[in-house]
């Protein structure tokens, strides 16, 4: 008996840690619930988008970013090329802006210097692999974390937990930790909780795997022909690794997987079989989606302006990164509401989870980011 109540306290245990971000302790719930009653229904679909930012593009980008943010009320931005201060400067300023606070991200599967001209580059994560001591590992989580965190930033699209077992692949390659998906596994959990840790947001990407292909999703649809015996028994291992212990996001891959749903011309990331079925009923995982960026030839080529927006949300996502035209898909969404695709309770348990996520990353109380020495805190992380 002892053994069984041991066991079912681990499961608990597992489960109450993937939730972290969700737990709707009473001043979380009082604080998404006082939002979420200030939403419009627009305002309502436009928080679960994730729009580009630059802090290199000029005036012109800055007012196209903030035009969306005071109109539509966007739930956050996904930063890229820039500058420290510049970056530092418009999140403040961004967040001024906002009637909502936005979830600040940012893909630095290698830290800040991924993005920010100033800061120090990490090795990428295949070299990493090579480092004998998973602990390392974590304190380099911490590392990317602490950067994060000093500059205003809650999400980071990181680690990649693909095992790299195609070598004519042109996308993933030194992205990820290896081949060995015993030691991605280990390592994509040390990153995450490192950065965790430190109250940063992880994402593990691209499920279900996006190692074995030779095409780039960002310019086609990959394809992916495995049986799911295989894949479970590969790609999928450090996905359940990582949500047992406590991923706080997932990010969607866009490929095509005949195995979990031969749909013709349907990314893996649009997929109700694969997001609800494999992800949520299959792994039981909880946490947030983000969409992969529904900007890149994968899906857009597939779909038109705004439609990708509703399949993913259809799909069982809950964020969709890069949505593009804006206007286009919070007008697709209403659309797919009042024909029945999709219901408001459905955006609404979405919007919860975001704001939900936005309380336990601390974005009830804004603080303004100090410019002083910056970038060489960056650079001692």
């Amino acid at each position: 008996m002892k053994k069984y109540s041991l066991f079912f306290f681990i499961l608990l245990a597992l489960q109450v840690n993937a939730q972290k971000f969700l737990e709707k302790t009473p001043p979380a719930k009082y604080w998404a619930d006082s939002v979420f009653k200030t939403l419009s229904k627009e305002q309502k679909i436009a928080q679960l988008m994730i729009i580009r930012a630059h802090s290199n593009l000029g005036e012109k980008h800055v007012q196209d970013v903030t035009n969306l943010i005071k109109k539509y009320d966007v739930g956050g931005l996904c930063f890229f090329q820039g500058g420290p201060v510049r970056q530092a400067k418009l999140t403040n300023f961004y967040q001024q802006t906002a009637k909502t606070p936005l979830m600040i991200c940012i893909d630095g599967e290698w830290g800040l210097g991924m993005r920010l001209d100033s800061v120090i580059n990490f090795p990428r994560q295949l070299m990493m692999g090579a480092v004998p001591d998973a602990k390392l590992i974590y304190e380099f989580g911490k590392a990317v974390g602490n950067q994060c965190k000093r500059i205003g930033i809650q999400v980071n699209y990181a680690p990649d937990i693909d095992i790299n077992n195609n070598p004519e692949n042109p996308v993933i390659n030194d992205r990820s930790f290896g081949e060995d998906k015993y030691k991605v596994a280990l390592y994509g959990v040390q990153y995450m909780k490192g950065m965790q840790d430190v109250g940063v947001m992880a994402c593990a990407k691209h499920f279900p795997g996006h190692g074995d292909v030779s095409v780039d999703s960002h310019l086609d649809l990959p394809v992916i022909n495995k049986s799911r015996k295989e894949l479970d028994s590969l790609e999928l291992y450090p996905f359940r690794e990582l949500i047992k212990a406590g991923v706080g996001s997932m990010m969607m891959a866009h490929l095509y997987i005949p195995s979990i749903d031969n749909t013709a011309n349907q990314a893996s990331s649009l997929s109700v079989k694969n997001v609800t079925g494999l992800l949520r009923n299959e792994l039981g995982y909880k946490g947030l989606t983000f969409t992969d960026a529904l900007e890149m030839k994968g899906v857009s080529k597939f779909y038109p302006s705004g439609e990708a927006a509703v399949q993913s949300l259809i799909a069982g996502n809950d964020m969709l990164c890069l949505p593009g035209d804006v206007p286009a898909a919070i007008q697709k969404i209403t659309e797919a509401i009042n024909a029945g695709k999709l219901s408001w309770a459905d955006i609404d348990s979405k919007v919860m989870k975001v704001l939900l996520s936005k309380f336990h990353l601390g974005l009830d109380k804004i603080e303004e980011i100090k410019l002083d020495n910056i970038t060489a805190d960056l650079n001692a992380a």
